[in-house]
C-alpha cells in the first residue's frame, strides 16, 4: 500500500516543482504575503510583551543590546545560492524544518564555535509559536573604531536607591524677585527714617523763628504751647509724621489760636514719588476763635481766583451771604489782579483790606515778592461749625532755611485779630447785613421745620406699618372685639356733652 502511495504522488512532484509562467509568478506572490502576515504577527506579539508582565528596564536593555548587534551587521555576507531541486536545511513552504538543524543559542558572552552570540528579544517568545534565531556579532576590524557603548547603570541605580542630583551652580537671576523685595524694605525704611527728620526739622525751624522767646507770638499771646505755662512744655503737638500743630492763647478779641502744619509724606515712599508728580507744597493753617462781643457781622474772603470761585461755591456761609467783588471801590488801591475778593459788602471789605495790608502783602508789588507764600484768607461770623465766629488764614511754609520769607504774612493774624475785634459797621451797612441774617435764620428755621416733620412722618409711617403687622396675625373673633371696641368709641364721642349738677 506504502509503494502504491508513493508511487501516486511521484508523477506530482516535478509538476510542482518545475512551475513555470503564471503558476511560478502566483506561487511567488502567495510565499511573500505569508512572510509578510507572519513578520506583521510577530512585531506585534513583541510590542505587547510590554503588557504581559516583562521587566520594562530588562527589555529595553535587551533591545538596546539587539540593536547594536544589528548595527554592527548591516553588510552580512551573501548567502549560499540554492536550487529548487536541491535539498536544503532551510525551512520550506512544504516541509517542517528539520529538528537537528536548529540549535539553541548559547547564553550571553558565551563562545560558541569561535564565535560570540549575544541573546535576543525572540527569546522571550512562546517557543510553540516563534523560534528564536542566534545573531552573530561581528568581529570588529582593526581599522574600523569601535563603536561607543553607553555606561551600565551604576549600582544604586539597579539596587533601586535613588541616584544623587548634582547641585546647580549658584546664581543671582534665580533670586531677582526677593532682591527686588528686600531692596525695596531697605529703601522703604531709609526714606523713612530721613523724611520724618525732615518734617521734624522744618516744624521745628517754623517754631524756633515764630514761638520762642521775643517772637511775634511770644509778644502777642501769654500762653504758647499746652504745657500750661510751664517752662520746659513743649511748643508743637506731634499728630503724626507729617501734621504738626501750635496752640497760642492769653488774648484780647480771642480765645485761643491753632496753627496747623500740614507737610509732605517725605516719611512715605510712594507718597514721596507721588508728590514729584503733583507739587504738593507743606502748608499751615491759622484759626482764630473770636470772643462772642469782640466780632460784628463780617464775612469776607481773599485768595486766588480759582479758589476764591471755588470757596464761594463749596463754603456755606460764602454762598449764602457773600458774593464776588468785581470793581474795586472808588478812589482806593486795591489786590493784585491775581487776587479775588469775595464778601458780603464793599463797605466791610473796604474797611478790612486797608492801604497797610496792601502795601505789605497784597499790593501789585508786595504780592510779586512773597505772593508764592499765600493761599488764602477766610473771616467769618457765620462760620459752619463748632465756632461761629471764625479767623482763617493758610500760607505756604518756605524750607527750613527760608523761614523768615513769610514774615509778612504771620503778622496778618494779629494784626486782623485787632483790626475785626474793635471795627464797627456803619448803620447802613449794618442793617443789610442784619436783614440778610435774618433771612437766613428763617430759611434755616423752614429747613429745621421740613426735617423735623419729615422725621415724624417717618416715625408714623413704621408705627402704622407695625400695627398692621399686629393686625395681620390676630385671630378673626379678636378683629372682631378690637372693631366693636373702636364703634363704641365713635359712638361715645358723637353723643352730646351732659352736665351733672347736684341739687341743694
Amino acid at each position: 500500500m506504502v509503494k502504491q502511495g508513493s508511487s501516486r504522488w511521484l508523477p506530482a512532484v516535478p509538476s510542482i516543482i518545475f512551475l513555470r509562467g503564471d503558476s511560478l509568478l502566483f506561487l511567488l506572490a502567495i510565499v511573500s504575503v505569508v512572510s509578510l502576515v507572519t513578520n506583521e504577527l510577530s512585531r506585534s506579539y513583541v510590542i505587547a510583551a510590554d503588557f504581559e508582565g516583562f521587566d520594562t528596564d530588562e527589555f529595553e536593555y535587551e533591545e538596546d543590546a539587539n540593536d547594536a548587534i544589528h548595527a554592527q551587521s548591516i553588510n552580512p555576507s551573501p548567502p549560499a545560492a540554492t536550487s529548487l531541486t536541491q535539498s536544503s536545511t532551510a525551512e520550506s513552504h512544504h516541509e517542517p524544518p528539520q529538528p537537528s538543524i536548529i540549535e539553541d543559542p548559547p547564553a550571553y558572552g558565551v563562545e560558541h564555535g569561535g564565535k560570540t552570540y549575544a541573546p535576543s528579544t525572540l527569546e522571550f517568545w512562546d517557543e510553540e509559536e516563534f523560534e528564536g534565531i542566534p545573531f552573530q556579532i561581528a568581529d570588529p576590524s582593526p581599522d574600523s573604531p569601535a563603536a561607543p557603548l553607553e555606561p551600565p547603570a551604576s549600582a544604586e541605580a539597579v539596587a533601586g536607591y535613588p541616584v544623587p542630583i548634582p547641585r546647580q551652580p549658584f546664581s543671582l537671576s534665580s533670586y531677582a524677585i526677593e532682591i527686588v523685595c528686600i531692596s525695596f524694605l531697605i529703601a522703604f525704611a531709609i526714606n523713612f527714617l530721613i523724611g520724618k527728620r525732615q518734617n521734624e526739622l522744618v516744624a521745628l525751624c517754623w517754631a524756633s523763628h515764630f514761638a520762642t522767646k521775643d517772637s511775634i507770638f511770644d509778644k502777642n499771646f501769654s500762653l504758647l504751647g499746652t504745657g500750661d505755662g510751664k517752662e520746659d512744655a513743649p511748643l508743637l503737638l506731634k499728630e503724626g509724621q507729617d501734621v504738626f500743630k501750635f496752640y497760642a492763647s492769653g488774648r484780647r478779641f480771642c480765645q485761643g489760636l491753632l496753627a496747623t502744619m500740614e507737610l509732605r509724606s517725605r516719611h512715605d515712599l510712594i507718597a514721596r514719588l507721588t508728590n514729584l508728580l503733583f507739587n504738593k507744597k507743606d502748608t499751615i493753617t491759622f484759626e482764630v476763635v473770636m470772643s462772642e462781643d469782640a466780632m460784628d457781622h463780617v464775612v469776607l474772603a481773599v485768595a486766588r481766583k480759582k479758589l476764591a470761585k471755588s470757596m464761594h461755591k463749596e463754603c456755606r456761609d460764602l454762598q449764602r451771604f457773600a458774593t464776588v467783588m468785581s470793581t474795586a471801590p472808588s478812589g482806593r488801591r486795591w489786590v493784585a489782579e491775581d487776587l479775588l475778593v469775595v464778601t458780603e459788602s464793599k463797605e466791610i471789605a473796604g474797611d478790612l483790606i486797608t492801604d497797610v495790608v496792601i502795601d505789605q502783602v497784597f499790593g501789585e508789588k508786595a504780592f510779586e515778592k512773597i505772593g508764592k507764600g499765600f493761599i488764602s484768607l477766610h473771616f467769618s461770623d457765620q462760620h459752619p461749625g463748632t465756632h461761629k465766629k471764625l479767623l482763617v488764614l493758610k500760607f505756604v511754609l518756605p524750607g527750613a532755611n527760608n523761614m523768615s520769607d513769610m514774615t509778612r504774612l504771620v503778622n496778618l493774624v494779629p494784626y486782623y485779630i485787632d483790626l475785626i475785634g474793635r471795627y464797627k459797621p456803619s448803620a447802613q451797612a449794618r442793617a443789610k447785613t442784619e436783614a440778610a441774617r435774618a433771612k437766613a435764620a428763617q430759611e434755616a428755621f423752614k429747613e429745621m421745620q421740613g426735617v423735623r416733620q419729615e422725621t415724624l412722618q417717618k416715625k408714623k409711617a413704621e408705627k402704622k406699618k407695625i400695627v398692621e403687622e399686629a393686625e395681620a396675625k390676630l385671630s378673626a373673633e379678636a378683629i372682631r372685639k378690637k372693631e366693636e371696641k373702636e364703634r363704641s368709641r365713635q359712638m361715645k364721642k358723637l353723643m352730646p356733652k351732659v352736665k351733672m349738677l347736684r341739687s341743694h
